[in-house]
C-alpha cells in the first residue's frame, strides 16, 4: 500500500507511517459552552484511545438547505470560541471558509483550513487558502470523480502549498442520496497526500427532510470500519452529545457516547492494515 507523505497540523503528525488520526466535533458552533464541552470530551476519548485529534466546528454553515436554518455565530464570535478552545486544550483546530475574504482571519486562529465540498473547484478560494501557510483540507465535491481531485491538488501545489489533506465525503447518487466508492481511497492516495474519510457526511441525505438534510447515522460504524480497512489515513466525524437536538446535521452525527467503542475498533483495524502492508523481508532484500 502506498505510504503518503507526513504533514503536521499544530503538534499533530498526520499521514505517512503515523497512526490513524481523528478530525471530530459538532457540525456547527452552537454555543461557546457546548463547543468547549464537546472538545474536552472528544479530546479525552482520543487520548485514551491514543488517536491524534484535531477539533473541528464551523462558525458559519453557508450552504444550509433553508434560509431559516441555523448557520452559526458568524466569523468574529466563532473564531473567538475556536481560539479559546485551541488555547485552553492545546488541540489543533480545523474550520471551513466559504469566501476568499475569510481566509486571512481564519488562518490567524486555526491550524487547518477546510474547503467545503461544493467549493472544491473554486480556484480563487483554493489559491487564497494555499497562500495562508496552513494545512488545507479539501473535501472532494459530491460531483467529482476521485481522479479529478488531481486538478485540485495541482492548484494548491502551484500556489505554494504542500500541506494538503484530501477528504472523501460521498458522491451524489440520484436525488437526496450519496454513495461511497471505496476505490476512491487508493485513487486519491496516489497523489501522495493523506486521505481522510468523512464518514458522517457520507451518510447525509441532502435535502432529504424537505427543509433540511436527513441522514443514516446507524450505518456510521460499518462505513468507518470499511474505510479504515481500505487504508485511509484519518477519519472525520460529526459528533454531538444529543444528535436529535443538534442545530445542524443531527441525523448523520455520531452520538458522543458511541465514539470510544468505535474508535477502539478503528485503531485495531488500522494496526492490522499497517502491519500487513509492511514490505516482507524478501521484498526488502530485493
Amino acid at each position: 500500500m502506498l505510504q503518503t507523505r507526513e504533514i503536521r497540523a499544530g503538534e499533530v503528525s498526520l499521514g505517512g507511517s503515523c497512526p490513524l488520526f481523528l478530525i471530530a466535533g459538532p457540525c456547527v458552533i452552537e454555543s461557546a459552552n457546548h463547543c468547549h464541552f464537546l472538545a474536552k470530551e472528544i479530546q479525552s476519548i482520543a487520548a485514551r484511545c491514543k488517536v491524534p485529534f484535531i477539533f473541528k466546528a464551523s462558525f458559519d454553515k453557508a450552504n444550509r438547505t433553508s434560509l431559516d436554518s441555523f448557520r452559526g455565530p458568524g466569523i468574529d464570535e466563532g473564531l473567538q470560541i475556536l481560539k479559546s478552545i485551541r488555547d485552553e486544550l492545546a488541540v489543533p483546530i480545523l474550520t471551513d471558509v466559504h469566501e476568499t475574504s475569510q481566509v486571512a482571519a481564519v488562518a490567524e486562529v486555526v491550524d487547518c483550513i477546510q474547503i467545503p465540498a461544493f467549493l472544491s473547484r473554486q480556484t480563487d478560494l483554493l489559491v487564497a487558502a494555499a497562500l495562508s501557510g496552513r494545512v488545507i483540507n479539501v473535501k472532494k465535491g459530491q460531483f467529482l470523480a476521485p481522479w479529478d481531485i488531481e486538478h485540485v491538488v495541482k492548484k494548491l501545489e502551484r500556489s505554494g502549498c504542500e500541506q494538503i489533506l484530501l477528504t472523501e465525503r460521498g458522491t451524489s447518487f440520484g436525488y437526496n442520496n450519496l454513495v461511497v466508492d471505496i476505490r476512491s481511497f487508493p485513487v486519491m492516495r496516489e497523489f501522495g497526500y493523506p486521505v481522510v474519510f468523512d464518514v458522517t457526511h457520507s451518510l447525509q441525505l441532502p435535502g432529504g427532510l424537505g427543509t433540511a438534510s436527513g441522514g443514516q447515522s446507524h450505518y456510521i460504524e460499518y462505513l468507518a470500519r470499511a474505510g479504515v480497512a481500505a487504508g485511509i489515513d484519518g477519519i472525520f466525524m460529526e459528533i454531538h452529545d444529543t444528535p436529535p437536538k443538534a442545530l445542524s446535521d443531527g441525523p448523520n452525527a455520531l452520538p458522543l457516547n458511541q465514539l470510544e467503542q468505535l474508535l477502539r475498533q478503528l485503531v485495531q483495524i488500522d494496526g492490522i492494515v499497517k502491519e500487513i502492508s509492511k514490505p516482507s523481508n524478501s521484498t526488502r532484500m530485493k
